[in-house]
């Protein structure tokens, strides 16, 4: 009985999702490097009133950011994203879906993931600050540009990112300051010992921004939960007080004896 209520619930959960994703557009941006994209993506957002769904990364170092929402922010997202990539020389290619057919979005990674997004609420010890990335072509050279980052400046290393053809994304948190003087340490050191690909630093990331972002489990905040006693079966025993008597009132052989 449980398991088909489950199974019912379910499925009108899914399709309250068909119905809300049922007039609005899929956005998408493809660039050659992930700083790039996460640039990209946080302009979009920026830009418009749509939801990042997420990246899809297939190898050689290709990357495209997923938007949704309504058709006109959609466009608009699209466009800045566009223009934004082709500032970073990355852009690779962009496609604007109005009202796409539901098995697209089923087959696709497109609606568990916004599903999924838009559930999850979940914050980090790093949420709310600056976001630095140093992209090279080769882990030694990450590394080292890693190293160089944490020892320059008051950053965090958030985690790393691989995207195929021997790219390797360095991200880093803190203060803007602090980010700005790290990513640069790290570009002169990755150039120093391998191939400076990208880099890119994120003042003021929106939340949704930072919900895509890859997160090293370290940083992950787990509630543990608050154990209160219910039921106190034992009462702690009241102290009896015993009142001495007064000395001047006691008789004369009992002083005596006391004093002895």
């Amino acid at each position: 009985m449980e398991t088909s209520n489950q199974k019912a619930l379910s499925t009108i959960k899914d399709t309250r999702r068909r119905d809300s994703l049922k007039d609005t557009a899929l956005g998408m941006v493809s660039t050659l490097s992930f700083p790039a994209i996460v640039g990209t993506a946080d302009m979009m957002l920026k830009s418009a009133g749509v939801h990042l769904v997420g990246y899809e990364k297939i190898g050689g170092g290709h990357c495209t950011a997923i938007v949704r929402g309504g058709i006109a922010d959609v466009r608009l997202a699209v466009e800045a994203g566009v223009q934004t990539a082709e500032q970073f020389g990355q852009l690779v290619s962009s496609l604007v879906i109005p009202r796409p057919y539901p098995n697209l979005d089923i087959v696709l990674p497109i609606t568990s993931k916004l599903s999924k997004i838009m559930e999850d609420g979940n914050y980090s010890r790093l949420s709310n600050q600056a976001v630095g990335l140093v992209e090279t072509r080769g882990f030694p050279a990450m590394v080292g540009a890693c190293d160089a980052m944490l020892k320059s400046a008051d950053v965090h290393l958030a985690a790393y990112e691989k995207i195929g053809a021997g790219l390797c994304t360095a991200i880093i948190r803190g203060s803007v300051a602090n980010v700005a003087v790290a990513v640069e340490a790290g570009m002169y050191e990755a150039e120093r010992i391998g191939e400076l690909n990208a880099v890119m630093v994120i003042p003021r990331p929106l939340d949704e921004l930072e919900q895509t972002l890859p997160l090293a489990s370290c940083w992950i905040e787990e509630r543990q939960p608050i154990n209160l006693p219910i039921n106190i079966k034992e009462q702690v025993a009241e102290i009896e007080r015993l009142q001495l008597p007064d000395l001047a009132q006691l008789p004369v052989k009992v002083l005596e004896e006391l004093e002895e």
